[in-house]
C-alpha cells in the first residue's frame, strides 16, 4: 500500500501537469452572437436598423470574435455583424492583414469576373484568382493617422513582376526597424458605408492614390482609377481589430480582417467593462444599444 501511496504521489506532478497542458489545448467557445432569421431568398434579408436594435451583441461576446470563427459564418451573418459595429478611432500604426472568405462560397472568385468595365491595358485577368492574389502579395496595412494615409504592406513582388506591373524595384520604406514594400496608398477619412448608409464607417480610398507623396506608378496605379479603383470600409469590433469590406469598382469583392494584438490587449478590458471607445466617425441617429459586462 506504501509502494502505491509512494508511485502515485511521485506521479500525481506529472498526471497534473498532463491535465493542465490539454485543458490549455482546448479550443475556447466561439462568441455567442444572435442573428436575425432569413431564408435564400433576398427579399427575406432583415433591416439593418431592426438587427441592430433587436440583437445588440454584449461586449463580452465581441471579445471573443476571431478571425477564424468569422470564417465559420455566411455573409449574411457577417453584414450583420458589420451593421452592428460603430467605425471607431481611425486607426494608427500597423494592422496584420487577413482575408476573409465567407462560409458556403467557392471563395474562386476571378479578377475578370469581379471588375466590371476595367480597361486597364497590358494586364490580364483571366487567370488570376482574387484570394490568391491577395494572400500572396497583401499582409497588412499601416495607417498614418495623422496624415489620413494608408499602405499596405507587401513581402513578395513576384506576382507583380509576373503581370509586367514592376520595372526595376520599388522603393521600400522603413517597417519596424526593417526595409520592406509599402506600396498601394490611399487616403484615409469618414465617410458613408455602401452596405449601411445609417453610420458611418472609415473609409480607405485608391481612387486619387497617384496624389499622395509616395506614389510609386507602377504598381501603385493598379488600385487606382487606373486600375482596379479600390475602395475599402472598415468598421471596429474592439479596440486594435476591425473588420473590412472591400469593393473592386464599386462592386463588393470579399472581407477582410485587421488585427494588432498590443493594442487588443491594452484595450479589450475597458472596452468589455464599458463598452465605450473613442468614435472618430458619425454614429449615425439611431442609438447603438450597448450590453457591457458592468451592467
Amino acid at each position: 500500500m506504501r509502494a502505491r501511496t509512494a508511485v502515485f504521489a511521485h506521479l500525481a506532478p506529472v498526471v497534473l501537469a498532463v491535465l493542465a497542458l490539454s485543458a490549455c489545448n482546448k479550443e475556447a467557445p466561439p462568441p455567442n452572437i444572435p442573428f436575425a432569421p432569413w431564408d435564400k431568398s433576398y427579399a427575406s434579408k432583415p433591416d439593418l436598423a431592426l438587427v441592430d436594435h433587436a440583437y445588440p451583441i454584449p461586449t463580452a461576446e465581441l471579445a471573443r470574435i476571431t478571425p477564424e470563427y468569422l470564417a465559420t459564418l455566411d455573409q449574411e451573418q457577417i453584414d450583420q455583424i458589420y451593421a452592428r459595429l460603430t467605425a471607431g478611432p481611425i486607426p494608427d500604426g500597423a494592422f496584420d492583414g487577413k482575408i476573409l472568405l465567407p462560409r458556403g462560397g467557392s471563395g474562386k472568385f476571378r479578377l475578370s469576373e469581379i471588375v466590371g468595365g476595367f480597361t486597364g491595358t497590358a494586364l490580364h485577368l483571366k487567370g488570376l484568382v482574387l484570394e490568391d492574389v491577395g494572400e500572396t502579395l497583401w499582409r497588412g496595412k499601416v495607417f498614418y493617422r495623422n496624415e489620413r494615409v494608408l499602405r499596405n504592406r507587401i513581402e513578395d513582388l513576384s506576382l507583380l513582376r509576373k503581370m509586367g506591373l514592376v520595372q526595376g524595384d520599388p522603393k521600400k520604406m522603413d517597417f519596424n526597424g526593417k526595409d520592406t514594400w509599402l506600396l498601394f496608398p490611399a487616403k484615409l477619412y469618414c465617410g458613408q458605408s455602401l452596405l449601411d448608409a445609417r453610420r458611418e464607417s472609415i473609409i480607405i480610398d485608391y481612387f486619387f492614390t497617384d496624389e499622395i507623396p509616395g506614389y510609386q506608378e507602377n504598381p501603385d496605379f493598379l488600385a487606382g482609377r487606373r486600375g482596379l479603383r479600390v475602395r475599402d470600409e472598415i468598421r471596429m469590433i474592439r479596440p486594435g481589430f476591425y473588420l473590412g469590406r472591400a469593393y473592386l469598382d464599386k462592386g463588393f469583392a470579399l472581407n477582410f480582417t485587421l488585427y494588432n494584438k498590443a493594442m487588443d490587449e491594452q484595450g479589450r478590458d475597458a472596452f468589455v467593462k464599458t463598452g465605450q471607445s473613442q468614435e472618430d466617425c458619425w454614429p449615425g441617429t439611431q442609438p447603438r444599444r450597448i450590453l457591457a459586462s458592468a451592467g
